[in-house]
């Protein structure tokens, strides 16, 4: 484990109750790896379940807390991502409250501080939602 929840706060800028991130497994410039316990209080949870926007978010959350810390690792500060473009989402099923979900993104492309990423959120090894996203991380 690389950052575990108690240092979440370090490496992204998101502050409670909107952390969708609980600690960085991996991280590798061609690989980032998260996992998150859906809580009940969540704010993203509606009738029991994480809803597809926090599953976003996961994922969004997974590239943040990833480029942060690669980015302190390196000794270049943290980089902070934002959000340009979601293309390819598909949603398969929805993550129950105490669920411990498992986040995988890979970057695919990269054009200066502009990353196309491919999302996946697993539980119990079952793709819950896939996506790519554009992410422009500052430098």
């Amino acid at each position: 484990m690389l950052v575990t929840r108690e240092s979440i706060t370090d490496y992204i800028p998101h502050r409670a109750p909107f952390v969708m991130v609980d600690s960085l497994v991996s991280a590798t410039d061609a690989r980032f790896e998260t996992e998150f316990i859906i809580e009940p209080q969540n704010l993203l949870v509606q009738d029991g379940y994480f809803q597809e926007t926090g599953l976003i978010e996961n994922i969004a959350q997974t590239c943040a807390l990833s480029f942060g810390y690669l980015g302190s690792r390196e000794g270049g500060g943290i980089r902070i991502g934002y959000i340009g473009a979601i293309s390819k989402l598909e949603v398969y099923e929805l993550p129950p409250v105490g669920s411990k979900i498992q986040t995988i993104v890979i970057p695919t492309h990269q054009l200066g501080n502009i990353y196309l990423v491919k999302g996946e959120s697993f539980l119990e090894g079952r793709i819950l939602l896939g996506c790519e996203m554009k992410i422009v991380v500052t430098e």
